[in-house]
């Protein structure tokens, strides 16, 4: 009789020179999902610790809940801040803030400089330096005290000829859409409470020309945007900018909203690309683990 070879035991690793298989047909699922998790915690904990590092700010995204930054009413437009999208924000201490006004001087070292589809700057603020929900909003000018004046506040508009008015009289070249023409954005006898932003959204059928300070185009300020306590927003202070709003993730954030009072406001394509992107995230990992044990099948089929 001739002796034969004992029987591998399952898993077991072959030394032999003429056999280097792999068996993957066993694995332990508690230790699979004990790593996987740790692997995803680890992951996001990263993340966020490298966004905390390089925005300065945390939590370093927002969730845009409303459409008042909208381009395309109907369906949103990637480049534009639409409901539903992740915003990366920026500590205002890092960055300068380069308002509309400052951005359309052809004279002004930041003329021609845009961000997320318009001219100037996107800040977050708070309204009137309240606690309630921060506004996402683009800003428009800065009015700066100047007081050279004895005995009168008198003001500069930055990036404008306008120094030591005492009141602020400024047509702007955004375009404001009035029944069949249009008309450029004017600013009329205002006079401040303070040194600060003049802030509107990119919305042309909610915002505009209707900024939010609404007082400083010469119409009824209650009519413009309001804080939690029924006040009128003036300017906003350089101590009320939570943020500057940097690069953008499309369509992420709209799961947030999905359970809240402004799902409303998301689009039916954000939801349709956020349904593609979710299933993209489920399926990847199968194909790959699908494609990488085919592969080890193969290689042991022709090592046999």
């Amino acid at each position: 009789l001739i002796p034969q070879e004992n029987p591998k035991r399952r898993n077991e690793v072959s030394t032999s020179k003429n056999s280097d298989k792999i068996d993957l047909s066993y694995t332990n699922p508690v230790n699979d999902f004990i790593r996987e998790a740790f692997l995803a915690i680890g992951l996001v904990l990263l993340i966020l610790g490298s966004l905390w590092i390089a925005t300065g700010q945390f939590p370093p995204m927002v969730v845009v809940e409303s459409g008042s930054m909208m381009h395309d009413t109907e369906d949103g437009s990637l480049g534009a801040i639409d409901p539903g999208d992740l915003v990366l924000v920026m500590n205002p201490d890092r960055v300068e803030i380069i308002t509309y006004v400052e951005a359309m001087q052809e004279n002004n070292e930041n003329f021609g400089y845009t961000s997320h589809g318009m001219e100037g700057d996107v800040i977050i603020y708070s309204k009137n330096g309240g606690s309630d929900t921060p506004v996402i909003h683009r800003a428009i000018l800065k009015a700066v005290t100047n007081n050279t004046q004895e005995g009168e506040e008198t003001w500069d508009v930055k990036g404008t000829s306008l120094k030591n008015v005492k009141s602020i009289n400024l047509t702007i070249n955004y375009p404001c859409e009035y029944h069949s023409g249009t008309y450029n954005l004017e600013i009329k006898d205002w006079i401040p409470n303070h040194s600060g932003y003049l802030t509107t959204g990119d919305n042309p059928n909610s915002n505009g020309c209707k900024i939010d300070q609404l007082v400083a185009t010469g119409q009824d300020g209650r009519n413009g945007l309001k804080d939690d306590q029924g006040n009128p927003v003036t300017a906003v202070k350089d101590e009320w900018v939570v943020g500057v709003a940097s690069s953008e993730i499309p369509w992420i954030g709209a799961i947030k909203l999905f359970t809240s009072n402004t799902h409303h406001f998301v689009t039916g394509e954000t939801w349709t690309n956020l349904s593609f992107t979710i299933l993209f995230v489920i399926c990847s990992p199968m194909i790959y683990e699908s494609v990488f044990r085919k592969k080890i099948t193969d290689l042991n089929s022709e090592e046999e």
